[in-house]
């Protein structure tokens, strides 16, 4: 099929490109708006200025992030009534309200507040400015939380029935707790925590290298490694529980995710593959590597010889596509394991004196490797998202409504113009984006500031 000729493929990839490049930046702005929070909140607690000073260097970086958020995630609901018309009209009693309440109940929350958390501290007291990073945080939370009932809805609908083609709520909670939302929302908030520890270490390994502020950027350098701690073993066991729900509800898209074609008899264990290439006109995988026998069953079941149903179970027409998910999700769980192995690293190194300010700069390979975190942190996410939306094809609403049957009859010259238009935006708003960073580190943490509040503490 000729991709340029088919208004429906294009329309797939223009919401892939827009959603693939959005998800770069509520990553950021909920885990770093969290960060802030911890960092003002030491400082009204220890009254120590550096920890004032974190927050004044930090908040740069959070209000780029935030900017560059919401112009890129704007496209993204527009497309809804643009390029998926059908889907609108038969969910948009619902889905319609859950973006709604994104849009009043999250956005407008941390919009109100973010003006006093960036230009307040001269003006309001103390006390209100921590309120306001704490709204500030809450909102942006609040908006992942809804965005995951929408999409988590899609996943496991529930709350209702079709007819006629349009979807009748009966019951409104059921369907925003579907079974996908619990385990979904806590894994992708939770990475987002996750992505910000290491990109603020990250940042932070980057000035120890170049022995710029050493004793400033230790300490958030050690922060994030404390949270990250803490974060990647509670990430993997969210992960598996993940992966057992989709089990339960999507069995054809965790065929996919592991390319397990046969479902395997009692008595019988299904087994695992580390790397395999499936082949789905055979409907069988070419070849396997590092075969476990009875693994799948195992990590599924919790039992050897637990039943995991087979792709071949299902329709060809009901089958997602194979090879991009199970890479996809290979690499995410690689990197995630990765991550977890560099905090043990740290751990050890911290334990033997490594961390120290007279000695960290010598920590060179292991600041590389916090460095290097930043890029697979985010590559993790951006895996897992194709993981969890490439899994769910052919269908748009698992089970009840094909891609084709969701989208709008448009020209193919409006949807190509208007794919080629966001990439042309969406690459000089991330051109903008480095340049504007790379002004923000270049220039580093400016500790001449005073906290000129209510009554300002006294230097420590």
């Amino acid at each position: 099929m000729d991709i340029m000729n088919d208004s429906i493929t294009l329309s797939r990839l223009q919401f892939a490109l827009t959603t693939i490049f959005h998800i770069i930046w509520p990553l950021l702005s909920i885990g770093l708006s969290i960060f802030l929070v911890f960092m003002e909140a030491m400082w009204l607690k220890t009254r120590e200025i550096a920890y004032y000073h974190h927050v004044r260097f930090w908040s740069k970086l959070f209000a780029l992030n935030f900017a560059v958020g919401v112009v890129s995630g704007i496209p993204l609901e527009f497309q809804f009534g643009a390029n998926w018309e059908r889907f609108s009209t038969s969910t948009g009693g619902f889905f319609g309200a859950i973006l709604g309440f994104e849009g009043a109940m999250a956005f407008m929350l941390e919009a109100a507040f973010l003006y006093i958390m960036l230009f307040g501290w001269k003006r309001v007291p103390r006390g209100l400015h921590l309120l306001s990073t704490c709204m500030v945080a809450l909102g942006a939370s609040l908006s992942a939380f809804w965005i995951l009932v929408a999409n988590s809805w899609m996943q496991t609908p529930a709350g209702g029935h079709f007819e006629n083609g349009v979807f009748v709520l009966t019951d409104f909670w059921e369907a925003v707790f579907n079974p996908d939302l619990p385990w979904g929302f806590s894994h992708m908030w939770v990475a987002c925590l996750e992505t910000t520890l290491f990109a603020v270490g990250g940042v932070s390994a980057w000035y120890i290298l170049r022995r710029r502020n050493v004793e400033f950027f230790t300490r958030s350098f050690k922060v994030a490694v404390v949270a990250a701690i803490l974060l990647t073993p509670f990430q993997i066991w969210l992960g598996d529980g993940s992966g057992v729900t989709v089990a339960r509800h999507q069995p054809a898209k965790l065929g996919a995710l592991e390319a397990h074609w046969r479902t395997n008899p009692p008595g019988q264990g299904a087994p695992w593959s580390l790397l395999a290439w499936p082949n789905r006109d055979k409907q069988e995988n070419d070849w396997t590597f590092l075969n476990i026998p009875d693994g799948l069953s195992l990590l599924l079941t919790r039992s050897f010889d637990g039943e995991v149903k087979g792709l071949s179970e299902f329709p060809r027409e009901d089958q997602p596509p194979i090879v991009i998910p199970y890479y996809a999700f290979r690499i995410m769980v690689a990197i995630g394991f990765g991550l977890f192995f560099l905090m043990l690293w740290t751990l050890w190194v911290w334990r033997k004196g490594g961390l120290r300010t007279d000695r960290i700069t010598g920590q060179k390979w292991l600041l590389w490797a916090w460095i290097g975190s930043i890029p697979s942190a985010y590559i993790a996410v951006e895996t897992g998202w194709v993981t969890r939306e490439v899994g769910r094809l052919p269908w748009i609403i698992y089970g009840h409504m094909r891609v084709e049957d969701a989208a709008s009859n448009l020209p193919v010259s409006t949807v190509a113009a208007s794919l080629a238009a966001y990439f042309i935006v969406y690459s000089l708003l991330f051109v903008i984006f480095l340049y504007f960073a790379r002004r923000i580190l270049k220039k580093g943490p400016d500790l001449s500031q005073d906290p000129l509040v209510d009554r300002p503490f006294k230097r420590s």
